[in-house]
Formats: structure tokens, sequence, C-alpha cells
């Protein structure tokens, strides 16, 4: 036989055996069991801001990939707090374990794993910074914290969030106790013993500890409660009628939905001045933090009065519904938040009409409060480049932006324009059915069907559409494509105009206005001059083309004086006042990155505070929107 036919020969060969080999079915690797974690906490140290964990975790030998949770359901982007997870040390049989982070994503770990280790236990500590936002935040005190177990563990990929389990501990602080939606199956001491539940339930179920705290019962057949922490027992000292109020919401929301999707629900209220103040929902619960005098100032009641209401509308509005491209497997895989409209939205317009259901506002201030939203988004210039649709879209960049520019830029919208939005399909629901339909019909549609046990039921736009013509017909895909994609100018306000009132203003502050500038030190004029100032003068932000801005000045400026005068904020209203029907400009002085300059402002209009008043020409729907049921 010559070379070639040698050659040709084996080559014949090699295809031959390649193509029985092909021929035979491969056999699918079997998946392995999803592995029980244990977790224990060490919160011994909260007072300290440092929390200390321990985690077993089943493995085999070879490369074991580990994530840090990194996209955290309700927080909209990829806002894990990896940067504040440290101490981070593995073992194996006793011996430490070489790993190292993944060059591309900082939130996954390898860890190399030798032959004859069958777990891997992990030691790492979570520091609680004063930066940062939701979990990212401060969350400690010296009386009281928050666990988040998002910030304190690490899983195997392979698996899903619902198929890993994990078995939970909690060491507290001396004399500490807790609140939580988690079943304790014991608890001697300070050490509690949770029940072993799934990874999603896990994260989703947060604790409240505190050396002074106060548990109240709301609401029974299932249990609801109030599990509140302080940093004073002077803290936890409220009129007995908030109480009164938070069982009314519950009573409410069960008539307003129809049914509930949880096994108990737990309202986790913390009362601090050095823990981050934000609220976060849970399919169970609520993790909600003000200030310390948050229950027993009036005023800090006033500003607060729509958060509990808010998370708590989650439960169903967000846990229960939710988008479907937010109901991601684990917490690696993107969200994508272009229904934040309706999960963000809707809640807010739910959260204030069952925070005035069940008293928590009058009906005054629930219409404060919308005249508010509507004047600062009536002035917003940003809708001129920016439409609402955008302002949810890119949430996962830009949520974290600083408060300069907020205007221009436009800031998370898709809550307050929306509370507009969606009274006004309620107005419409309402008309359109000569008052035979409402919002209270689409959730019970929406939201309701049989209560119990949390689960989860994912949407679409096609069916938040088809939802609300199946109560009235209507072109509801219009209705919301113009909402989420015009350019204004001016806020959407048919919603208010149809159910009875007007947007109007006047030289006297609201109740809540006047708060909200007590609270955060600040002097709106907007709705005069265009600026936002706080009490030293400070430009915290502007309305681009307003008066101010046409004249020169930006954020980041100090108005030093007003008409000769040094500033304050008496001084620069009294001036606004001085300055009604005149003819002499408002003289200001202004530093810029040290350089002064004086300005002159030709305003005369007076202070402008925003208000609703009534159109007796229509219906007042907008008290039958707040009417208890």
């Amino acid at each position: 036989m010559n070379r070639f036919r040698l050659v040709v020969a084996v080559l014949l060969l090699t295809i031959s055996a390649s193509a029985q080999k092909s021929s035979k079915k491969a056999v699918p690797t079997a998946k392995p069991a999803p592995p029980t974690i244990t977790l224990a906490l060490d919160a011994t140290d909260a007072p300290r801001k440092i929390f200390h964990a321990h985690l077993v975790i089943p493995a085999t030998p070879g490369t074991l990939t580990l994530y840090y949770p990194k996209w955290i359901p309700g927080e909209h982007g990829p806002t894990g707090p990896i940067q504040n997870l440290t101490g981070l040390i593995f073992t194996g049989n006793g011996n430490r374990l070489t790993w190292r982070r993944d060059l591309v994503d900082a939130f996954t770990f390898h860890v190399e794993v030798p032959p004859g280790v069958t777990t891997v236990e992990a030691a790492l500590d979570f520091t609680s910074a004063s930066e940062g936002h939701y979990t990212a935040g401060a969350s400690a005190s010296e009386k009281m914290a928050v666990v988040n177990w998002n910030t304190v563990l690490l899983y195997p990929e392979g698996f899903t969030s619902d198929e890993l389990r994990f078995q939970a501990s909690l060491h507290l602080p001396a004399g500490w106790k807790l609140g939580t939606p988690l079943h304790v199956t014991s608890h001697a001491a300070e050490q509690i013993q949770f029940a072993p539940v799934s990874l999603t339930t896990l994260v989703d179920s947060p604790v409240i500890t505190g050396q002074y705290m106060r548990i109240e019962t709301i609401g029974t057949d299932p249990l609801h409660e109030m599990d509140v922490a302080a940093d004073s027992a002077a803290a936890l000292d409220a009129p007995p009628e908030l109480f009164e109020h938070y069982k009314q919401l519950v009573v409410q929301a069960k008539k307003l939905f129809g049914a509930q999707h949880y096994r108990e629900y737990h309202f986790l209220y913390g009362l601090s001045d050095y823990v981050a103040h934000f609220g976060l929902e849970h399919h169970e619960s609520n993790d909600s933090r003000v200030g310390e005098r948050g229950m027993v100032d009036a005023s800090e009641r006033l500003l607060n009065a729509g958060l509990l209401s808010h998370e708590y509308v989650h439960s169903w509005n967000g846990k229960y519904r939710r988008p479907a491209d937010l109901a991601t497997p684990d917490y690696q895989k993107p969200m994508q938040d272009d229904l934040l409209w309706v999960y963000e939205g809707l809640t807010s317009y739910l959260g204030d009409v069952l925070g005035a259901r069940a008293g928590l506002r009058t009906p005054e201030e629930f219409r404060d409060t919308v005249a508010e939203l509507a004047a600062e988004l009536d002035h917003r210039s940003g809708r001129s480049w920016r439409n609402l649709q955008d302002t949810a879209d890119g949430v996962p960049s830009m949520q974290g932006a600083g408060g300069q520019w907020t205007d221009w830029r436009r800031s998370l919208d898709y809550y307050d324009e929306d509370v507009l939005n969606w009274m006004w399909v309620d107005v419409i629901l309402r008309q359109q059915s000569g008052g035979k339909k409402s919002m209270d019909d689409f959730c019970q549609v929406f939201h309701g069907g049989v209560g119990g046990e949390p689960e989860l039921k994912t949407y679409t736009f096609d069916d938040i559409v088809n939802t609300l013509n199946s109560i009235v017909p209507y072109d509801w895909r219009k209705f919301w494509t113009e909402r989420l994609t015009n350019y204004g100018p001016g806020a959407p306000l048919g919603g208010i105009d149809g159910s009875g009132w007007k947007l109007i203003y006047n030289e006297t502050p609201s109740a809540l206005s006047a708060a909200a500038d007590g609270a955060r030190g600040t002097v709106d004029s907007r709705y005069s001059v265009g600026l936002l100032l706080n009490s030293q003068g400070w430009v915290r932000d502007t309305v681009e083309g307003s008066l101010a801005t046409k004249a020169g000045i930006g954020p980041g400026m100090r108005i030093a004086a007003v008409n000769g005068r040094k500033f304050t904020p008496k001084v620069w209203r009294d001036a606004l006042h001085a300055a009604k029907g005149g003819s002499d400009p408002i003289e200001v002085l202004v530093e810029n990155t040290d350089y002064f300059r004086t300005f002159k402002l030709d305003y005369h209009d007076g202070e402008r505070f925003p208000h609703l008043e009534r159109d007796a020409s229509k219906p007042d729907l907008m008290s039958d929107f707040i009417k208890a049921k």
C-alpha cells in the first residue's frame, strides 16, 4: 500500500469511528441535588457596625464558584454592597483554601476545593458603612440594627434561589429583642435558630433587632405585627391613635385587594438618626426606617405618613404580582425595569389612597401631598428631553445620582408622576362606567385571587392593558403609550382636573410644605424664581428656564446676601414679599467657587406654594378615592 492509500485508509477509519461515536445518544449529566447551607450570623458587634458570618457549604473537589447577591429585589439594580464584604476566608477540613475573585464580575468568587473535602466553610464580615442607599446604607446604631441577609451570605452557582436551602441562626447583643417574618424554632437567651427556608425566602425576610423595641399586634387571621426598634424608649411612645390607623390600614387593604398573599405580615420599623432612611418591600414584611422621632413628632409623622402604606401595598403589587423581567431566578441575572411605572407608580398611588382611607392622612393632607408632587412635576424641565419611560429604564445606572441638577436630569419620576397617571386612570374608569367601576375593581381582579401562602404571578404590559379593558373598555394602550413617551410640557394633570380639583398657587404654605422645609432645612422657591435653597443659602437645585437660571445662577452656588443683607431664610422670604407688585428687582450676591457676583432678579409675584382648589363645576371624585370602605 503506497503512502497516499495509507493516509486515505486512516482518514476513513477515523471518520467511521467518529460517526459511530456520534450515533450513540449522549447521556445527560444528572444535576446534583440542591444543597442546604448553614449560615450562623453573629450580630453581637452590631453597635460597632460590623456583622460576622460563618457559612458551611457542601462541595465536591474542583472549583467551587460562589456568588455574593448582586441584583437585590426591590432595589432595581446591581446594588449588592460588595464593597462592604471583608474578612473573607475559606477553609476545608481545617485547612485554608485558595480562592480568587472573578476578573469580569467582582461579585463572583472561585474557590479551589482539594480531594477529600466535602464541605467548604466561609468566614466573612459585613461592615455597615454610613454611605450608600438601601441595604448598602447604614443598618446599625448603638441600640438597634436591621439584618438584611443578602449582605452576609454567599451561594453556589448552578441553582436557582428557590432551589437552595439555608439553615440560618442569629446571635444578638445581650438584652436585644427582635422582629422578623422568619419562623423561630428556638430562642435561648440571645441565640435564635430559624426554620430552614429557600434562599429566596431568606433574602426576603429581614430581621429588626434592638434594645428598645415595641411590638404591637395590628391584625389577626393572619397575624399582622408592628415590630418597632428605636434608639430610645421615648421614641416608642407614639400616640395610641397611630396604631389604630395602622390597624385600619390592614382592614382597608384587605377590602381593596380581596385577598392576602402571606402567612403573616410584619411591619419592621426602624427609628434612628444613624441608619439609612428608606423603605424596602418584602412579601411578608417591609424594612422601613425613619428618624428617631418619626412616630412621636407630629411633623415627622406627617412627612412619613405614606411610607408604611406604600411598602405594605408592595406585598400585592411587586411581590405577588411582579413584572416578568424583574422575576429573575437568582441574584446575578440582570433585571429589566421598564414596568416600574406599575411596580412603583401604581404602588405609590394605592399607598397614598390606602393611607388616607386608614386615617394616616386627613383628606386635606392627601390633597396637599398630591399638590406638592403635581407642582414639582409641572415645573420639571428635564421632561423636555427625557420621557417618563426612560426614568424607569435608566434606574440600574442612575438611581444613585446626587441631588444637584435633579430638575434637569429628572429623578425617579415613575414614582410620583404615576400617582397622577393612575389617578387619571381611576377617573377614566369612573367616568366611562357611570360611576360603577374604579381602581378598586382593577385591584380585585389583578391582585386578588386565592390568598394564603406567598406566591409569585408575573405580568407584562399587555396584561395591564387587558385587565383594564376587562374592567372598562377604553384605548388603554394608547393612554399609557402617550403617558410614558410624551415630553410635556407640564405634568399630567388630567386626574386632578377630572376628579373635581385644580392645581393653584398662593403665598401660604401648606402644613406639608412647612414641615418639609423644616425637616430638610430647605427654602423652596422653585415655583417663584426657580431655586431650591438650603438654610445657609446654598443652591441645591434649579428649575432650568426659570428666572434664576436665565440670570446665571446654578446648583452649587451660594446666595450670600439679599438686597445688601446677609442671607437667612427669613431675609430671603421678606425680599420676595417686599418685591410683590413693585418694580425694583431683588438683588442677590452670589458666591461661586471663591468668586462673588451680583444678580438682579426682576420678580414681583411673591412666594408661590401649591394647593388643590375645589372645582365646583365637576363631581368631587377625589374624595371618593380616599373614602374608607
